[in-house]
C-alpha cells in the first residue's frame, strides 16, 4: 500500500511539475512572437521570409532559410544582439532571455 501512495505521489508532483513548466514555456513563446511583430515583421514579415517591401528594398534575410537555420544558436543570438549589415542592434533594448526566445520562435518558423 506504501508502494502505491508513493508511486501516486510522485506521479502527482510529475504532473504539477508539467504543469508549471508548460505555462512558462508558451508565455515565453507568446512573448517572443509580440517582440517579432514588433521588432522584426516590418523588415522580415509575418513569415520570416524577407518579403515585406521594407524587407525586399533592404535584401532582408529569408528566416526561414537553410542559410539562416544551418547558423548556431550563438551566431543568431549574435546577429540580433550586435546587429548585422543594415539590421540594428537590439543588445540594448532586448533582455538575453527575450532573445533566447527570439532565436527559438526563429527556429520554428523553419518548421511551418
Amino acid at each position: 500500500m506504501r508502494r502505491i501512495l508513493a508511486n501516486f505521489a510522485l506521479a502527482a508532483f510529475v504532473a504539477i511539475l508539467a504543469a508549471l513548466a508548460l505555462p512558462r514555456s508558451a508565455r515565453a513563446q507568446d512573448d517572443a512572437a509580440k517582440t517579432f511583430k514588433a521588432k522584426c515583421v516590418l523588415c522580415h514579415a509575418d513569415d520570416g521570409s524577407g518579403s515585406s517591401p521594407t524587407g525586399k528594398a533592404l535584401k532582408a534575410k529569408d528566416l526561414r532559410s537553410d542559410e539562416v537555420q544551418k547558423k548556431s544558436d550563438a551566431e543568431l543570438t549574435a546577429t540580433i544582439t550586435k546587429g548585422q549589415g543594415k539590421m540594428p542592434a537590439f543588445g540594448s533594448k532586448l533582455s538575453p532571455d527575450m532573445i533566447k526566445s527570439l532565436v527559438a520562435y526563429i527556429r520554428a518558423m523553419a518548421k511551418k
